[in-house]
């Protein structure tokens, strides 16, 4: 196959997805409409990426034999998830295009690679240490100050692998979350958490999508406002960092960025996803190029239109058993567009589908999907 991506990669190429999940899945329908192939590598028979692709390679991520067979089927090579063996990737690239590289996943792979990459590139992120043991957990703890919150350095999500930490006392929890490497972040007061989706082309135009306000339950999450209703100050803020991470990068493929909202309207990066993102999922319907459709553009070489919104929208999450409501209430909502992942079994809090609505009237949006919310 084609290792070099100095040439744009165009149809019918063979684009070669590592995870088989619901954005593997989004990526693979946009790559599948543009008259590509799809090879999925998911150790999930019939996972929801593979349910539309071309093929499926049924093995586990760190199979590095898996992965080269994968390669040597593409023509191009992305990911959908950070936790990809890095080296097994940097092998992969003498058979296949891998434009995002791997220097990404480095970064966002590690929330303290992260935080010192977004300091020293300028961008604002809230006060935070490394952490090995409870000796430097203590002396992060007098640097950063408390209220903080103690995260793994790799492999959470949703709230998994955190701790508050409220005081200047280290709780007995501590010790679990320190058998790994941590990370020391000084919890923010901030009035709303926004993203946005950034992409930049082979020849290094950078291309926005709109910010959005997300909302979490347990730290999951829940639903997604696009636009968000901030300042006009902040948008351009949101844009200026994106436009300065996306060059530090050199970035291939979409980014999702999160950001605080503080109280004077500065904005602090929370979090980085090298990846199509889950508050973007209402570009879907509600912009000109999906993020989804943008991220193949990227990576293929291909050039990306700037992008409009042409109504504003509500994402909401479907967890659980939301998606059963979500099933049986479809026949009374036309204004729903309704997405379900495939995944085969419903399990509390995981994500199996989404619903977004859009409406110039935001409340009423919202009030559309309040009946998966229980509240009607």
């Amino acid at each position: 196959m084609n290792g070099s991506y100095e040439q744009p990669i165009l149809p019918p190429a063979t684009i070669g997805i590592v995870g088989g999940g619901q954005l593997g899945q989004m990526m693979a329908l946009s790559a599948k409409a543009m008259g590509y192939q799809v090879g999925v590598l998911d150790p999930t028979p019939k996972a929801p990426a593979a349910q539309v692709a071309d093929f499926q390679i049924v093995a586990d991520y760190q199979n590095q034999a898996a992965l080269m067979d994968l390669a040597r089927r593409s023509d191009v090579l992305t990911y959908e998830f950070e936790n990809v063996d890095e080296a097994a990737l940097t092998a992969a690239q003498q058979y296949v295009a891998l434009p995002q590289g791997t220097a990404l996943l480095h970064i966002t792979g590690n929330r303290l690679h992260e935080k010192q990459f977004l300091h020293d590139n300028g961008i604002p992120v809230t006060p935070f240490a490394p952490v090995t043991d409870l000796q430097t957990l203590q002396y992060a703890m007098n640097r950063v100050g408390t209220p903080a919150i103690l995260k793994t350095a790799s492999g959470g999500y949703d709230g998994h692998g955190q701790l508050d930490l409220n005081q200047a006392v280290v709780p007995a929890e501590a010790q679990a979350l320190l058998k790994h490497s941590c990370i020391l972040e000084a919890r923010q007061e901030f009035r709303a958490e926004v993203s946005i989706m950034v992409t930049r082309s082979a020849n290094g135009v950078v291309t926005t999508f709109p910010l959005v306000e997300n909302r979490h339950q347990h730290h999951i999450l829940h639903t997604t406002i696009a636009p968000a209703n901030v300042a006009p100050s902040v948008h351009d803020q949101a844009r200026k960092i994106a436009v300065s991470i996306a060059q530090a990068l050199e970035l291939r493929g979409v980014l999702g960025i999160e950001f605080f909202v503080l109280p004077d309207d500065r904005l602090l990066v929370n979090e980085l996803a090298p990846r199509p993102h889950n508050s973007g999922h209402y570009t879907i319907e509600a912009c000109n190029v999906s993020q989804f459709e943008a991220h193949i553009r990227s990576i293929c070489g291909l050039p990306i239109p700037a992008i409009t919104q042409h109504s504003p929208a509500v994402m909401r999450n479907l967890l659980g058993d939301d998606l059963t409501v979500a099933r049986q209430r479809l026949i009374d909502h036309p204004e729903w567009h309704f997405h379900d992942y495939g995944k085969a079994a419903i399990k509390p809090q995981r994500k199996m589908g989404h619903v977004t609505v859009l409406d110039s009237n935001i409340d009423q949006a919202l009030a559309s999907l309040a009946i998966l919310k229980g509240e009607q």
